[in-house]
């Protein structure tokens, strides 16, 4: 099939512009976003890219987990489409790129498209996926999980907030529980741009990250139970803290993952201390921990060492330790046509790339078992993201945006 030339670009200023518009929906307090999935802030920035995707000519379906799938025709009504798209949910103290670049940038893509009249074989759809970013209700990437099968719909819409609240019911609360049965699609290919969260495309001055693999991932749920008892009046050696316990479970889960470095990561981030109290001491802490690697044997092991020393630790200081899963899968690696189709682009349109694995998990980690898929990144500043200070450059969001509209192109066919 014939390659795109090379002076076929996207709208950089448009893109940029239309970033930084959808920000203003669910601002943070520092200059980023708060903008967490299935809240009213949520619905509001599922209206404004369904107004730009009607404005571009698309049409717009959503799924039972709400995942917006905008569609722009193409001239084989039996080719399968070609899926790009990532997410508009943020952080509670989100950035104004992760995801959203994806997003946008695949609009990008089509209205270029648009703009100079280029059709393709195959039907293009931008999608936004519901709940990749699972802090207000886990597990991460929750509609994607559910899309290829690995989680099951009517037990994610029974998942609660913090608040108790079920994710089903804000899904319908502000209206954007579809019809349509979700993994019912199918793709001829997905592609993801994404900012790398990452330090090293910026360190190495490199335009373009090809993503050639993701890391695995385990988020262990634990629980360390304990006695509540008076800050004041109990004797130390009476004492069954369970905020004791999580600190040498916090110190046992960094021990193991430094044992496989520089592939493996692990760390404690969400933390719930009972009865949360400044004279009481903690009788009950519920935390998840977070461990990370590209190779499945390490993170098997990572995850056995954790079950096997943290009971042990616990009952030394009279505590109980008890652990779930809460979220998880194993590392992918992306096929290889859709990957030589990014490297191309880069190549082709004069950016420095590298190849890369990604650190985080996305959505394009579950589409890959359905579907073949393939990430494209760009540097972030500091690699700082999941933080409103998280900064890209124009020029950044170009290259990535322009290297996925040519990846995809090579993948829909242009006709000429």
């Amino acid at each position: 099939m014939a390659a795109p030339g090379e002076n076929l670009r996207i709208n950089g200023d448009r893109l940029w512009s239309s970033i930084h518009e959808m920000a203003e929906i669910g601002p943070g307090v520092a200059g980023g976003n708060n903008r967490q999935t299935v809240t009213d802030e949520d619905g509001e920035g599922r209206r404004l890219f369904q107004k730009w995707c009607e404005e571009a000519g698309m049409t717009m379906g959503v799924d039972q987990m709400g995942t917006m799938f905008a569609r722009r025709e193409g001239t084989d009504p039996d080719a399968l489409p070609v899926y790009v798209g990532s997410h508009l949910d943020t952080q509670p103290t989100g950035g104004r790129y992760d995801g959203v670049l994806g997003v946008l940038g695949g609009l990008e893509l089509v209205r270029t498209l648009n703009d100079l009249g280029i059709k393709t074989k195959h039907p293009i759809v931008v999608t936004n996926w519901t709940n990749e970013e699972g802090t207000r209700f886990a597990p991460a990437m929750m509609a994607s999980g559910v899309f290829v099968g690995v989680l099951d719909q009517e037990d994610v819409y029974s998942h609660t907030d913090a608040k108790g609240l079920k994710f089903g019911d804000e899904l319908e609360r502000i209206g954007w529980k579809g019809d349509e049965k979700v993994g019912d699609r199918k793709m001829h290919a997905f592609f993801e741009l994404h900012i790398e969260q990452g330090p090293i495309l910026e360190a190495e001055g490199k335009d373009i990250g090809v993503v050639t693999h993701g890391q695995g991932l385990r988020w262990i749920e634990c629980t360390i139970t304990g006695k509540e008892s008076h800050t004041g009046s109990t004797p130390m050696p009476m004492r069954k803290n369970a905020g004791r316990g999580l600190a040498q479970v916090t110190e046992l889960v960094h021990e193991i993952a430094m044992k496989y470095q520089p592939i493996a990561v692990g760390a404690i981030g969400h933390i719930d201390v009972y009865p949360n109290s400044r004279n009481v001491i903690p009788g009950k802490v519920v935390f998840t921990i977070d461990f990370r690697s590209p190779i499945l044997e390490s993170l098997t092991a990572m995850e056995k060492e954790l079950y096997e020393r943290a009971p042990g630790i616990c009952e030394a200081l009279g505590l109980t330790f008890e652990h779930k899963i809460s979220g998880q899968f194993d590392p992918p690696e992306f096929d290889k046509n859709c990957v030589a189709a990014i490297r191309n682009a880069a190549e082709r349109l004069g950016y420095s790339h590298r190849d890369i694995v990604s650190g985080a998990g996305h959505d394009a980690c579950w589409i890959n078992q359905v579907a073949p898929t393939a990430m494209v990144m760009c540097p972030c500043v500091d690699g700082l993201s999941h933080h409103e200070a998280e900064s890209i450059s124009k020029e950044w969001a170009t290259a990535g945006a322009e290297v996925l509209l040519h990846a995809v192109l090579e993948t829909a066919e242009i006709v000429e």
